[in-house]
């Protein structure tokens, strides 16, 4: 069975079972971009678009433009779709062109036709028209953005969450490895000792900053743009309807809703997507940076450097029995490539924006959709399949700090640059340590050697101190 719709452009025949009109049609026949429909991209989108939807129509009733009856109805089918009910009435494809108003009318024709349906017992816009009464004081313009906004504030929550749980990780690993002496590097060659703690924590150090600045502008995320219409004069309001929207979201959502300072500057200027995206960015390179020194340093296992055992979580090769991947630190460094990415297109996006509004909303919804998703799907993975099962190789660890050349490094504090390249040249070219160089050139006796080239002594700076001072007293 067919109904019929028209719009500004003409008719066409719908299938009467759908809720979804001919604007969504005309939308679904102009992009198959992604090859994903805004339900399986967005259905956090719908979520807030729903809702603004339901808060816009109980604005309207307070201030006479819609009838309490329609707003009854609307206001019923926005639960069913914040419920999920409906999921499958929302094909459009998220990347659109017309700055997302095939997303926007999507939502409002099924809303239209539902509530219609509530009404009068059949689907139609006789009584609930999606344009006149569902879009009531709304556009395109401000609805979507705002939409995002609310999302984004969700999912950065979400993400800021998981990023806490991947610094307890690391720091708990910071805390129990605290003693533990390991070689430092740079330049990917050997320098003076420190503990594994001390690496451990640099690490947790930014994941605390990270989460600590996407909690921050989670809460930017909450001042919207609605209110502002087609390019933010408020065209198309009635007296009272923007303070009742806003009291009826900050209701809805529990959180203080407010509209931007300035609506010309909200519908023209994307600096905050792009913020967003950038410290997105930060996590991810942080965790890859991590991920990539995890596979050097448990690298081998006999013919790498072997500090670190990754936990085993797949069989590494299809040929080499007994072979282990490091499969999570591989996985973060991917997700990172992908964030990057999405950043770059996010940064694009916004400088292409012109005049009066940016329209590329699709590109910044699903690029900072998916880089959320990636990094809360797989930063638990990380953090409790890898970084709380590391295991670290203490007796390795040592050999290879006793055994560095780098320790010359004090010969030079205590006896000059000189002396501590002489025996650095001596410890190298005949395969000594440079306890052993030092002792052999006479510079100190045994005990005092071993007290000045301790390398756990080297990772305490007053220990250190002291150390080099009551040597220098000797002299």
């Amino acid at each position: 069975m067919k109904r019929k719709e028209h719009d500004y452009l003409g008719e066409m025949e719908i299938d009467d079972e759908l809720y979804y009109g001919i604007q969504a049609a005309r939308g679904i026949s102009m992009s198959s971009a992604t090859g994903h429909s805004l339900a399986e991209d967005a259905s956090l989108l719908i979520y807030y678009l729903a809702l603004i939807k339901k808060s816009s129509a109980a604005a309207n009733v307070k201030t006479g433009g819609i009838s309490q009856e329609i707003g009854d109805a609307i206001g019923a089918v926005c639960e069913e779709i914040m419920r999920g009910e409906h999921s499958d009435q929302f094909p459009v494809d998220m990347v659109t062109g017309g700055g997302g108003i095939s997303v926007h009318m999507n939502v409002n024709e099924v809303i239209a036709n539902r509530a219609n349906e509530i009404i009068t017992g059949h689907k139609g816009f006789d009584k609930v028209h999606p344009n006149t009464h569902v879009n009531m004081g709304e556009s395109t313009n401000d609805v979507v953005p705002a939409a995002t906004m609310l999302s984004m504030h969700t999912l950065l929550k979400e993400t800021a969450s998981k990023c806490d749980g991947l610094y307890a990780a690391a720091d708990k690993k910071a805390r129990e490895w605290k003693d533990v002496v390991k070689l430092g590097r740079t330049c990917v060659q050997d320098a003076l000792p420190m503990t594994f703690g001390q690496e451990m924590s640099a690490y947790a150090a930014l994941f605390k900053r990270e989460s600590e600045n996407i909690s921050g502008l989670a809460e930017k995320c909450t001042v919207l743009p609605l209110g502002g219409t087609a390019v933010g004069t408020g065209e198309g309001t009635v007296p009272g309807y923007t303070e009742e929207l806003y009291k009826e979201l900050t209701r809805a959502t529990g959180c203080e809703i407010r509209q931007n300072s300035n609506l010309f500057d909200a519908f023209q200027n994307a600096d905050l997507y792009v913020r967003i995206s950038a410290e997105l960015k930060i996590l991810a390179a942080g965790i890859s940076k991590m991920a990539k020194d995890l596979r050097l340093l448990a690298s081998g296992p006999r013919a790498g450097i072997g500090e670190l055992e990754i936990p085993a979580v797949l069989p590494g090769s299809s040929i080499m029995p007994g072979k282990i991947n490091p499969i999570l630190p591989e996985l973060m460094i991917q997700v990172y490539f992908l964030v990057a990415g999405n950043d770059l297109a996010v940064t694009m996006a916004s400088e292409e924006g012109e005049l009066d509004l940016n329209v590329w909303e699709a590109v910044f919804i699903k690029c900072l959709f998916e880089s959320c998703r990636l990094l809360i799907e797989t930063i638990p993975l990380f953090a409790e399949k890898c970084v709380a099962g590391l295991k670290v190789n203490e007796k390795k660890c040592l050999e290879y700090a006793q055994e560095s050349t780098a320790l010359s490094a004090i010969v030079s504090a205590v006896f000059g640059y000189e002396q501590g390249s002489r025996i650095a040249r001596k410890a190298s070219g005949e395969g000594k340590t440079v306890l052993e160089a030092v002792i052999e050139e006479g510079l100190l006796d045994k005990k005092s050697a071993e007290e000045l080239l301790d390398p756990k002594n080297m990772t305490d700076p007053q220990k250190m101190m002291d150390s080099i001072l009551k040597i220098k007293n000797i002299k």
